[in-house]
């Protein structure tokens, strides 16, 4: 008779142990045990040529004296070479994060806040690829109405395919559908239940299925609720087999938590080839699709989307919409380039520092990172001799990018002393360095790709650490070794005039 076992797993990091506790064991996480049960079989299966017949071959511990001889295992000059041919998602910023368009039979993962545009941009994704590939279209939280409707504002309705849930028929089509060739054909399945997706995937042999999203699927054998450890896990791994065994490329849409980390088990983004992050304000118009893994390209790209009424648009020049107006600048800006993966963005970071009212000043950054935030202040203090302790100083970049690298510190230093000394910095000059704790001006890496793109936007000077070499371009290179000469560079001597002196009407 089956036995069953009761043991308990973390939904964070998939820990398991036999007993509950408050805290998990191996993350540390609080409250995040679940209870899981699993039916053992009383009937003990003999091995079939496994360990117990690997070992009885074996003579006193020792093995026979036979030459080495591999069984199943190659070398590389075995393994032949196959070229990868890539598909293009018909938007480059998304072809440009998986590291040059979707490869076939890939795991891509796509997580991000609820909102944010994750169903938006695989609906839109899917439509530019029904035109050469079939593509099914799987949704666990919308009806087919529901998708209908939205396909209707993004203007790909016309491209839509409805399957039955009941018959496994295609209705509502307005299109003719050729089953003979490669349909240019957009199928859309209201389902929850594994097994039936796997039926339809293994019916419509799709070249790209779309799970929205992997957190609503079940398998029927497994009795914890969807969207469990053991759940998610078990889905993702059939997934897996099926996107492997068939060449059928998967992309699955992912929950987060309040942590911004996609819900589940860390195995989910262990077993996928990509794992991509969609970030971004919800009631800001630009989007970040960022690569955390990538097996099949680099990590740390980003693609930039605006949403628009008719949905997704791709961003074609990233820095004109992190860039102020260079016309009417204002004391306390600054220009930066930072670099995500391969590609520079020209941001203008903003700083406000005024006398505290609070035995402890205030500090707050938005879209850089804090720690080095109080770093600079403490820099400045110390090297420069501003008393940043007496001040509070409140740090942005425009369109509320996150630009956390090192080559932005110098960028923020200038902008804080503006501030303080209420000065206009250069609107033509660009400012690239890391700030030591002694106040020096250290080199970072990409300086040729930011300067060409400086150079590109009209930039005339850029104020960069001394010791680089610096291409031959059409910008004015001024480098420097410490923060006090980046301060007499960016921020220029402005005499006080006639009119300045001159007291105002109301006094």
């Amino acid at each position: 008779m089956a036995k069953s076992k009761t043991f308990f797993v973390c939904n964070d990091c998939g820990a398991e142990s036999s007993q509950w506790f408050g805290k998990c064991p191996g993350c540390g996480t609080y409250n995040s045990l679940e209870e899981q049960i699993t039916i053992q079989s009383s009937v003990d299966v003999p091995s079939r040529g496994g360990v117990s017949s690997w070992q009885s071959t074996q003579t006193n511990g020792k093995s026979h004296c036979k030459p080495a001889k591999a069984r199943a295992s190659l070398t590389f000059d075995q393994i032949t070479d196959r070229q990868i041919a890539r598909w293009e998602s018909g938007y480059e910023e998304l072809d440009r994060v998986l590291g040059g368009g979707i490869v076939p039979g890939s795991m891509v993962l796509i997580g991000g806040d609820p909102g944010i545009g994750k169903s938006t941009l695989l609906l839109q994704v899917s439509n530019q690829l029904a035109q050469k590939y079939r593509i099914l279209y799987v949704t666990g939280e919308e009806s087919g109405q529901q998708v209908k409707l939205r396909a209707s504002r993004l203007g790909v309705s016309k491209k839509l395919s409805l399957v039955n849930e009941e018959k496994g028929t295609v209705v509502d089509t307005t299109l003719p559908i050729d089953h003979d060739s490669i349909g240019a054909d957009l199928y859309v399945l209201p389902e929850t239940d594994l097994e039936e997706i796997l039926r339809e995937i293994d019916s419509l042999k799709p070249n790209v299925a779309v799970i929205d999203s992997i957190q609503t699927v079940f398998f029927p054998a497994l009795t914890s609720a969807p969207g469990s450890v053991a759940q998610v896990r078990e889905c993702t791994a059939a997934l897996m087999k099926v996107a492997k065994h068939e060449d059928v490329t998967m992309l699955i849409v992912g929950h987060v938590t309040k942590e911004g980390a996609i819900a589940g088990p860390k195995v989910l983004e262990h077993l996928v080839d990509t794992v991509l992050y969609f970030e971004g304000d919800r009631f800001a118009s630009h989007r970040l699709l960022r690569t955390v893994k990538n097996r099949f390209g680099a990590t740390h790209e980003i693609g930039i989307f605006e949403m628009v009424a008719e949905g997704l648009r791709e961003v074609s020049n990233p820095s004109e919409l992190f860039l102020g107006n260079r016309d009417d600048p204002a004391p306390g800006t600054a220009i930066v380039v930072a670099c995500e993966g391969t590609r520079p963005i020209v941001v203008e970071l903003q700083a406000l520092v005024s006398p505290t009212s609070y035995p402890s000043p205030r500090r707050a950054g938005t879209g850089v990172d804090y720690n080095r935030l109080v770093q600079i202040l403490a820099v400045l203090e110390k090297r420069v001799g501003i008393p940043m302790s007496k001040l509070d100083s409140y740090v942005a970049s425009a369109g509320g990018l996150n630009v956390e690298e090192p080559a932005v510190d110098l960028g923020i230093a200038i902008a804080i002393v503006a501030s303080f000394r209420d000065r206009i910095v250069d609107p033509g000059t660009v400012l690239i360095g890391e700030v030591g704790l002694g106040g020096q001006v250290r080199s970072v890496s990409q300086m040729e790709l930011r300067l060409k793109e400086a150079a590109k936007l009209g930039f005339k000077r850029a104020i960069v650490p001394k010791g680089t070499k610096f291409p031959d371009l059409n910008i004015e290179i001024l480098p420097v070794s410490k923060v006090i000469d980046a301060i007499i560079a960016a921020i220029p001597h402005q005499e006080l005039t006639n009119d300045d002196l001159e007291p105002d009407e109301d006094e």
